[in-house]
């Protein structure tokens, strides 16, 4: 990430540098908090439909049968049954999530491919070393942002609850933070985190290694300059990458924290994201890794598309290099 940035001025001395707040940290950090915001919601229907069908038949947890529900039938039972704007159930906790995770992930990717592992002398960064960033980005931004992410799922599971005769857990946000606060400390805020790191290991290293990658070859091989039309050929290579790479590990995440724990805050189904992936595959076969792979796949493309154009554009608008 570029911090400094030498410009030609007539009217000033050769050689002055002159500061440019667009490429700064904290404006880099804004804009992929913005860009992050706007594909979240307009993206994020889908991600309440992928978390439904993904706890759908958990047979770990019920020896009932389960009534099965594609993808489209489960967003149109949850409009009939709970009501249209239930498709944001839980939209806040994942903004509030993206306010810390998206700026940390973009930032520290910069920092890492700018400043520490550096580019090549021609201006490309070698795949090896895009990929070693892309996985440190990942980590550290979710497990920063992992609480969020918790109450996130938590709630988006409130009306299937309902529907099924069970109490409510969580009535909000806040509520589901001093709940979880009040029955497994401080510490049970990271429920989960181990399969939600690992996931975001690896939706980033298929995003940001992708797209910056794919940017850099499309670039190379056709000659096309940095415009929207890039943008988006990068964006649907990310999506379908990161989508292919992490839909296992979110499962995993999803169940490990839906799951209820017992008053020391440990899972009564799964001892860990290692067992919830064992009994999962043992349970309902291996492809069970996959399930709410389409929502995945058809949210990260536009997401992804979004998010890029979004942060790409507003960068651009505000005088700030590529990313």
């Amino acid at each position: 990430m570029v911090f400094t940035q030498v410009v030609s001025i007539k009217d000033k001395a050769p050689g002055t540098k002159v500061y440019n707040y667009a490429d700064s940290f904290w404006c880099t950090y804004i804009v992929s908090v913005a860009a992050a915001s706007v594909a979240e919601i307009l993206t994020y229907p889908l991600d309440l439909t992928k978390t439904r069908l993904q706890i759908q038949g958990e047979v770990a947890t019920s020896s009932k049968p389960t009534q099965y529900r594609g993808m489209l039938k489960t967003a149109i039972g949850i409009v009939n049954e709970e009501g249209a704007l239930k498709l944001w159930q839980g939209v806040t906790p994942a903004l509030y999530r993206h306010v810390v995770y998206s700026g940390i992930r973009i930032v520290s990717y910069e920092t890492m491919r700018d400043k520490l592992l550096l580019k090549n002398e021609d201006g490309s960064f070698p795949i090896w070393k895009s990929a070693i960033s892309g996985v440190m980005s990942g980590v550290i931004a979710q497990y920063v942002a992992s609480p969020a992410d918790l109450i996130k799922v938590q709630i988006q599971m409130e009306g299937k609850r309902r529907l099924m005769g069970e109490p409510a857990r969580v009535l909000s946000a806040a509520h589901a933070f001093k709940k979880i606060v009040s029955e497994s400390g401080v510490r049970g805020l990271w429920k989960g985190s181990i399969p939600n790191v690992q996931r975001a290991a690896l939706v980033n290293l298929g995003d940001l290694t992708t797209y910056d990658t794919a940017k850099q070859v499309i670039m190379h091989k056709t000659g096309l300059p940095d415009s929207h039309l890039l943008h988006c050929l990068s964006s649907i290579c990310a999506g379908l990458v990161a989508a292919t790479l992490g839909t296992p590990a979110d499962v995993v995440k999803t169940r490990v924290m839906n799951q209820p724990t017992d008053k020391n805050g440990i899972g009564l189904i799964y001892k860990g994201s290692l067992d919830c992936l064992f009994k999962t595959i043992e349970n309902e076969g291996f492809f069970a890794l996959y399930k709410g792979f389409l929502p995945v796949w058809i949210r990260m493309a536009p997401w992804s598309l979004t998010f890029w154009m979004s942060f790409e554009q507003i960068r651009h608008m505000l005088g700030a290099t590529g990313f």
